[in-house]
């Protein structure tokens, strides 16, 4: 039987940045743009968590029972492949924080707009067959391409619309830097995995780019992020203060492209986390302030 930590552990805790930045990036440019409606933004908020959750448990589970994951993978607990939990139960978590999600995101959609219902529905359904179903997308390599737009543009642009009730180029251009950031911490991951991967047949885009490849696309993602965010100086002259956050960068470019793995890339990824968080809070302060 899990304890109350290891479910904690299993949640992926780390990945929570995924689901806050893009929410708060969104609402700071509803309130630039004077149309911020903070229990909207809550609510979002509690979607876009609820979401993350559901889609870590969803993976325990289904990687778990596909035999993708095992007991010597480094990184988080898996408790479906640990047999800490059994996976009826990591399954009923995954499809209770769904319909938690669900349920917000109803009221969103009955006080913004129907069409919400579909994007609500989709993210659900990329949730779910990330590693779920039988041809699960995120074993041929599209799970950063999902991520970019579900945790990038659909929650950035959403934020904004169902706060606005309009969709302004600000958004979509926010959208793209957060996207990159999610999108990096999926890659340092995956490179962390691409023995282990490679072995049982999970081919994420890190196992077709090589170790060589996927180091060098975490380095470019972070480095478009800081790019793309700039070119937002035309929305705030604030933006450029974005750039303190860099420092953080540092620590996980030097494992990432040093040739660092396995367990040295586990603090890479709660580096990365925390690289999120800052530039998403200094991205969010700045866009609110121009």
């Amino acid at each position: 039987m899990a304890t109350v930590s290891e479910w904690v552990s299993g949640l992926r805790p780390r990945t929570l940045a995924n689901s806050v930045v893009p929410v708060a990036v969104g609402t700071a440019l509803a309130f630039s743009l004077d149309g911020f409606v903070w229990w909207k933004a809550l609510l979002a908020l509690v979607v876009s968590m609820a979401l993350q959750v559901g889609v870590n448990f969803a993976n325990d589970y289904s990687d778990g029972v596909k035999g993708t994951d095992t007991e010597e993978r480094t990184g988080p607990t898996r408790l479906t492949a640990s047999g800490l939990a059994a996976p009826r139960q990591v399954l009923a978590a995954a499809l209770g924080s769904f319909a938690f999600a669900g349920a917000v995101g109803l009221v969103l959609v009955a006080t913004t707009s129907w069409w919400l219902l579909l994007i609500g529905a989709a993210a659900i359904a990329a949730a779910w067959y990330y590693t779920g179903g039988r041809t699960p997308y995120g074993y041929r390599g599209l799970g950063e391409v999902s991520v970019f737009v579900f945790f990038g543009v659909v929650a950035v642009v959403g934020t904004v619309f169902v706060q606005l009730e309009a969709l302004p180029w600000q958004a979509w251009a926010a959208s793209v830097p957060v996207g990159l950031l999610s999108c990096s911490v999926l890659v340092i991951n995956n490179l962390r995995d691409i023995p282990t991967d490679r072995e049982t047949g999970k081919i994420t885009l890190a196992v077709r780019l090589g170790e060589t490849g996927t180091r060098r696309l975490y380095a470019g993602m972070v480095a478009v992020s800081y790019a793309v965010a700039l070119i937002l100086t035309a929305v705030s002259w604030w933006v450029p203060l974005v750039l303190l956050s860099a420092p953080l960068a540092v620590p996980p470019l030097r494992r990432v492209l040093g040739g660092q793995k396995g367990r040295d890339l586990v603090l890479g990824l709660g580096e990365t986390g925390r690289l999120q968080m800052a530039f998403g809070l200094l991205f969010s302060v700045t866009l609110a302030l121009g």
